[in-house]
């Protein structure tokens, strides 16, 4: 149960794709969070595959979401670096797009790497995407039941795992082994109530 101290915030996750853009939109009151809604920016049917049409589209949805939900910060997954650098050079287009329309509204941004999104939600960077979505069903209460539900809940990850580094600190004075908790870690000892 909130208290009147605890402040409602609304997290707006993207995870930006040239073909398909994940989204999710959490409401977070004290330690507890609940699912607003989650989708996808559907670019594959774009007219001649032209990338610059794919980037407004980007650009203007994001825009859509921040005027529908008024999210308080929005969390973005960083491209990842790959073999292919065209293909990495896109990916970057597409955030910085999303990023524009956050700017656009002045709503702050949070940058996430794959990883650690993956490390917030199931404890392992390495974590497939089946189980980020499982984790997140259990972290959030609720089934994902579209069919685009895996594309969708990238962009959900991002905004959970914003969440889930609200108590940890920003900078770590020491690198020693065991001297932070990760944020999965600090989660659990937080919320032991929340993974029965």
């Amino acid at each position: 149960m909130a208290t009147p101290t605890d402040t409602e915030r609304i997290i707006l996750g993207i995870d930006p794709g040239t073909n398909i853009t994940g989204y999710g939109v959490i409401r977070c009151v004290g330690n507890r969070m609940a699912i607003i809604n989650y989708g996808i920016i559907d670019m594959r049917k774009v007219k001649d595959n032209d990338h610059s049409l794919k980037l407004k589209r980007i650009f203007e949805r994001t825009l859509g979401l921040i005027e529908e939900y008024l999210p308080d910060e929005m969390a973005i997954e960083a491209p990842f670096y790959g073999k292919n650098v065209q293909s990495m050079l896109k990916l970057g287009r597409a955030q910085g797009v999303a990023m524009a329309a956050a700017l656009y509204r002045e709503v702050p941004i949070r940058e996430y790497a794959p990883k650690k999104v993956k490390m917030a939600i199931t404890g392992s960077g390495n974590a497939g995407k089946s189980q980020v979505m499982a984790m997140l069903e259990k972290l959030l209460h609720f089934k994902f039941a579209e069919a685009t539900a895996l594309d969708a809940s990238d962009g959900l990850a991002v905004a959970v795992c914003h969440f889930l580094q609200r108590d940890l600190p920003q900078h770590s004075p020491s690198k020693k082994k065991g001297n932070r908790k990760s944020a999965w870690g600090n989660f659990i000892a937080n919320n032991p109530d929340r993974l029965k």
